[in-house]
């Protein structure tokens, strides 16, 4: 077995706080390396981040890789019997893996269609009759999308699972509630995810050292927006064991930083949390600012592959830009920009009808976006250590979005 530089330990240290606020900057040490916080973690769904080489992910300076527990669930034993996660995807860094909770959810049991962010009452869930997963007291009944059998996963076979894929952090099993659903209907759920948080703890000891290094585990809160339910569930587990936590739910963009601050005042300083699924910048800058240290989000590499093209100056799309000569972003370090790709030359690989020529189009755009979101962690990290984030925060944004912070 490979020894690793923190000789099979994972604590959190913190080197410098954001004054007057509950925001740092840190280090997480993990059997497979550290990951220096805040940091904006590539996500490699099925173990691989899709368009961009595990070399190329080196190359953008990525510090670890974001798995998911659902879709490696049936080769997890594959994985284990290859030495785990990071050395199975080639990757040999920090990993992390969720638990497929909200993959199973989105079947249809409680997420609801987002018709506005504007209004609540333009949010509806799924028909009851139309849904493919149903939660029960034991974990939840769906029918798998890519075998259409009916199928089950409770917190016990979750904590199995990313035991086996060995990521050196796993998430327990919760209940993502979504935005449509009642005050009373958040009770009830989020009675039933503390009650698995306890059952995946149990179970995850069990296993969290079989692959011969140690496994961490981050509770995932819940609560959806309101404060009293999110500071009782956030007390509740800083009284578990677990190593860390996910800071989860389905958030409407103007309450997300009152969301994280009742999450982060509750919790222990000293243990590291983590925002799931958000990646705009400014939800990045608000995160770091109320305690947030990690971050993952598809949309860098999703939103690459539709066009659109991040920059300084905010995002533009590429549909806009036939013929033009202009760099992507002035000043950016990304392998692409280095290479002198333009705005232009991209859009026809885009827009090309060869299959070949618009795959290396996704991996120059993915690897852009990826960079420019590890970039602006790098330097809000910088930032913090600099005494200046407050700072650097209003430049960035003023920069980012001219309409909306003047």
């Amino acid at each position: 077995m490979k020894q690793y530089e923190n000789d099979n330990r994972f604590y959190f240290e913190i080197t410098q706080r954001i004054p007057g606020t509950l925001g740092r900057a840190g280090i997480i040490h993990t059997p497979h390396g550290d990951i220096k916080t805040p940091a904006f973690i590539a996500v490699g769904t099925t173990g691989k981040v899709r368009f961009v080489p595990m070399e190329d992910l080196h190359e953008i300076q990525g510090q670890a890789m974001l798995s998911n527990g659902f879709h490696l669930r049936s080769i997890s034993q594959e994985i284990a019997e290859d030495g785990g996660l990071a050395q199975w995807s080639g990757w040999n860094g920090p990993t992390i893996t969720d638990s497929g909770g909200f993959q199973i959810m989105s079947l249809g049991s409680g997420l609801g269609k987002v018709v506005s962010m504007e209004r609540e009452k333009n949010v509806i869930n799924a028909d009851p009759k139309d849904r493919l997963a149903h939660v029960l007291e034991d974990g939840v009944q769906f029918c798998d999308p890519f075998t259409g059998e009916d199928d089950f996963i409770g917190p016990e076979e979750s904590m199995q699972i990313q035991c086996r894929i060995g990521a050196d952090v796993h998430m327990a099993y919760d209940e993502l509630t979504s935005l449509a659903d009642s005050y009373e209907y958040n009770i009830e759920a989020l009675a039933r995810t503390e009650r698995w948080a306890l059952r995946s703890i149990e179970e995850h000891k069990k296993h969290c050292d079989d692959l011969g290094y140690h496994q961490s585990l981050y509770g995932v809160l819940q609560g959806g927006r309101w404060e009293d339910l999110r500071r009782s569930t956030a007390k509740k587990f800083a009284a578990m064991e677990f190593d860390g936590y996910g800071l989860g739910g389905a958030f409407l963009k103007e309450s997300l930083g009152d969301i994280l601050c009742w999450c982060c005042e509750e919790l222990p300083e000293n243990k590291p949390r983590h925002l799931l699924g958000l990646s705009h910048p400014d939800d990045i800058l608000i995160g770091v600012e109320m305690g947030a240290d990690t971050f993952d989000c598809v949309a860098p590499t999703r939103e690459a592959r539709h066009g659109k093209i991040y920059t300084r100056n905010g995002p533009f799309n590429l549909a806009k830009f036939a013929d033009s000569m202009e760099p992507l972003d002035i000043g950016c370090d990304c392998p692409t920009c280095r290479a002198g790709w333009t705005r232009g030359q991209l859009r026809m690989l885009w827009k090309s009808e060869y299959n070949e020529i618009r795959q290396q189009y996704y991996h120059l755009a993915s690897q852009h976006n990826l960079r420019f979101i590890i970039r602006l962690t790098e330097e809000a990290r910088a930032a913090i250590l600099n005494g200046c984030f407050k700072e650097y925060k209003e430049r960035f944004l003023r920069a980012y979005y001219p309409s909306r912070y003047q």
